[in-house]
């Protein structure tokens, strides 16, 4: 076992004196060390009752005669982050807790690892670590949050944090009072767990399931249902039985699992965010990646669940239309069934389950939403290297839009703006300069695009970025443009008025200018001057490459 090196032999006696201080006993040095990497944060809703869960977990990994060790790492709530500096932080933590585990891991010497995790970043920073050490391990999540219910008890609706921030907006236009935004606030969010919807954080603990790296449930099934716990107990049986039969990350993040892992997302319509996260766990596990993949699953994908964003249903309706196995067991067609699992068995066992019990929420391929999946990757003259934009949460009118672009070079513009309503029906909203390299940290720009959701010109104005979106915005918004305006993209050589062509169905983005123009006006501008001078975001800033390649730090 990799932990004798901290246990076994004469000169290990002082490392066996501090595990006799963390309470171990002689009878622990023939039994593997077990880390339990939890991201318990009292200020992050998805991660408050983690400890909890963690209980459960290393109850599970000492009835198979482990030794399990909790440890923890950073985690950020992205919505409590949103519209202020402290959303530049948010990406720039996945490599933060990707460098922890390794650190973690090494340190200490354990033989296996299970990942406690549920919001967005924290879920691809831990995979990105696991396939850096190739340690035997289980991830678990701590489940989504119900849907909050807003209005009397017969006429009570589902609502999430999306609602809320869109009701900002329509607070701002004036068609909701601030007396009722605040009741709305206080009933949209009801306990623990990540956000009702297909927002990222939920996308990424559905997507595990795809790839093989967690037990079935764990996308969906409640944070507060008590199958939650059992299911955490499960992941620390789990990992004694992968420690046993040595199956490593590696042998399961594979690029047959990233497949299936893409499929799951088109045909689910999740968070943008996913293709940024599964490019950087492909570039830890050296699998290409190119963002052309995503076209090439979509086309062949349809897409069959709608939640929200997208729709009015939210996680736990899927949970009870059977999760993510009744998804896959619909889409068994498409995936590669022989994918290793963590389970010791490939994919196509733990598919074989009964279809949909809610043929709305899981439609069959022969009726689904839309023919292709949710989202879409765009390329042109002005993203080079590609864009992307959640399809399924576009209304059918923006689909394809041409309209003038209105620039701004910071999200603080543009939100300023949209609260003053500084903005035409049929524009091309364009906010730059805040790439992984620009930003710093390629913020999400919720707010800005749920304020025009809640004023209801979603379906009238676009909005491109080199920055990022949540998983729970809709409307016709493009993020990801690349290469970022700080690198010089194309995105940079914009100015108020020049016509831009959005063509989802096609793929395409472009501005009316020829090459030669957008040239000369890259050549003209100044050299790019980081925002933040020291720090992390200034390290950050200096090392990420291009979102098109993950916003992983360059070699």
């Amino acid at each position: 076992m990799q932990s004798d090196i901290v246990k076994k032999g004469i000169e290990r006696a002082p490392h066996r004196s501090l595990l006799r201080a963390v309470g171990c006993s002689s009878d622990d040095w023939d039994r593997p060390f077990i880390g339990v990497i939890n991201s318990f944060s009292e200020i992050v809703p998805g991660h408050i009752h983690l400890q909890r869960l963690a209980v459960s977990v290393k109850d599970g990994v000492r009835s198979r005669g482990g030794v399990p060790f909790e440890v923890n790492t950073i985690a950020v709530c992205d919505g409590i982050a949103m519209n202020h500096p402290g959303m530049r932080y948010s990406l720039p933590s996945r490599e933060i807790i990707a460098d922890s585990v390794e650190i973690l891991a090494r340190a200490h010497a354990f033989d296996g690892l299970v990942f406690m995790a549920s919001c967005d970043k924290v879920v691809p920073g831990m995979l990105m670590g696991a396939v850096r050490l190739n340690l035997p391990c289980v991830f678990v999540s701590g489940g989504p949050m119900l849907a909050g219910r807003l209005g009397g008890r017969d006429s009570a609706r589902a609502v999430d944090l999306m609602t809320v921030f869109e009701a900002v907006g329509a607070v701002a236009k004036g068609k909701m009072t601030e007396a009722e935004l605040e009741e709305l606030e206080k009933v949209a969010c009801p306990g623990c767990g990540s956000c009702a919807g297909m927002f990222t954080a939920n996308t990424m603990n559905c997507l595990s399931e795809a790839l093989g790296i967690a037990l079935p449930g764990n996308g969906t099934i409640p944070a507060v249902d008590e199958r939650r716990a059992q299911l955490a107990y499960r992941a620390g049986s789990q990992i004694m039985e992968a420690v046993a039969l040595d199956i490593r990350p590696r042998d399961v993040l594979t690029g047959d699992s990233l497949h299936n892992a893409l499929t799951l997302d088109m045909a689910m319509g999740g968070s943008t965010n996913s293709v940024l996260h599964l490019a950087a766990i492909a570039h830890e596990a050296g699998i290409d990646f190119p963002l052309s993949l995503v076209n090439r699953v979509s086309d062949s994908t349809p897409h069959i669940c709608r939640l929200s964003p997208a729709g009015d249903q939210h996680i736990e309706d899927l949970d009870r239309a059977g999760g993510i196995p009744a998804v896959m067991h619909e889409l068994s067609g498409l995936l590669r069934l022989k994918a290793q699992t963590v389970m010791g068995k490939p994919l196509g066992e733990l598919v074989e389950t009964p279809a949909s019990v809610n043929s709305e929420v899981i439609r069959p391929l022969s009726r689904p939403y839309a023919s292709t999946g949710g989202i879409s990757i765009l390329f042109g003259n002005l993203a080079p290297e590609g864009c992307v934009v959640k399809t399924a949460a576009v209304a059918s009118e923006m689909l394809v839009h041409s309209g003038p672009a209105r620039v701004f070079d910071s999200e603080e513009q543009a939100t300023a703006a949209i609260m003053k309503e500084e903005f035409r029906s049929g524009e091309v909203m364009v906010i730059r300069y805040e790439g992984p390299r620009g930003g710093p940290g390629m913020r999400e720009m919720l707010a800005a695009t749920s304020l025009l959701s809640g004023m209801g010109a979603d379906r009238e104005v676009a909005l491109v970025t080199d920055g990022r979106f949540s998983g729970a915005t809709r409307g016709a918004a493009i993020g990801h443009v690349s290469p970022e305006a700080a690198d010089k993209g194309p995105i940079a050589a914009l100015r108020n008025g020049d016509l831009i062509n959005i063509d989802i169905p096609a793929r395409r983005l472009e501005v009316e200018l020829s090459k030669e123009e957008i040239a000369q006006r890259i050549d003209s501008l100044p050299v790019f001057e980081p925002r933040v001078k020291t720090g992390y975001l200034r390290r950050y800033s200096d090392g990420v490459s291009s979102a098109s390649a993950g916003a992983v730090f360059r070699p």
